[in-house]
């Protein structure tokens, strides 16, 4: 999961990410309005922490703005007023919910499950195609008896693979969604861990492959018996 965090206060938009990250989130990070909605509109995100008061554009314009473009990434406001007619405010201009500072780091990451399974995500522990299984916990890729340990940006690569077996993953939405869009990363950076990946399923005696289309992308087929 991806998640943008648009946050001003720049101690607690690393504390944030820092929490994110420790929880297996891929995580972005900016700290005005204006950007926040520009990353915000990209569609790479599956939740969206929004700060209400924020230099630029405010956080209630950003999610005003958002839906009336119609991007339904669930969004989580925040904001350090407690008042009941700021609550109303942000949920009438489209928020999936409202948390006030300060709060706890649990409630946060509850409240991103939440509002995650609204979209209609199912909240797994692993995924499995062929005679592959991803543990989304441990970053382990297993295969009959044998396992082996993915590093953050292999997991990445291969959890999106695996979560649309059936479709053709695009090198650029591979880019955005494990590298950023702020990232210098290019198409060789894909081929590489396309290539680590391919070797780790040689060395688990997998049937599945990692087929290339070309100038497209890339998707995972069974190898027939």
């Amino acid at each position: 999961m991806r998640i943008l965090i648009v946050e001003d206060e720049i101690r607690l938009s690393e504390a944030l990410a820092q929490i994110m990250t420790e929880n297996k989130y891929s995580v972005d990070v900016v700290n005005d309005g204006e950007s926040g909605y520009d990353y915000a509109m990209s569609g790479i995100y599956d939740v969206v922490i929004l700060d209400v008061m924020l230099p630029k554009m405010n956080g209630f314009d950003i999610v005003r703005e958002m839906r009336i473009n119609r991007n339904q990434t669930p969004v989580i406001l925040l904001t350090a007023k407690d008042e009941i007619a700021d609550k109303i405010k942000g949920l009438d201009c489209g928020a999936d919910d409202y948390l006030t500072k300060p709060f706890s780091p649990d409630e946060l990451l509850a409240r991103i499950r939440a509002v995650s399974r609204r979209q209609g995500e199912v909240i797994l522990s692993e995924l499995k195609f062929s005679d592959l299984t991803l543990n989304l916990s441990t970053y382990t890729l297993h295969c009959n008896h044998k396992s082996v340990h993915l590093g953050l940006k292999e997991f990445e690569v291969l959890r999106l693979l695996m979560s649309n077996p059936k479709a053709v993953v695009s090198k650029e939405d591979l880019l955005l969604k494990v590298w950023g869009s702020e990232s210098d990363a290019e198409d060789n950076n894909v081929e590489v861990y396309i290539s680590f990946l391919r070797k780790k399923f040689f060395y688990l005696g997998s049937k599945a492959t990692i087929t290339t289309v070309r100038k497209i992308g890339y998707h995972l087929e069974e190898e027939p018996a």
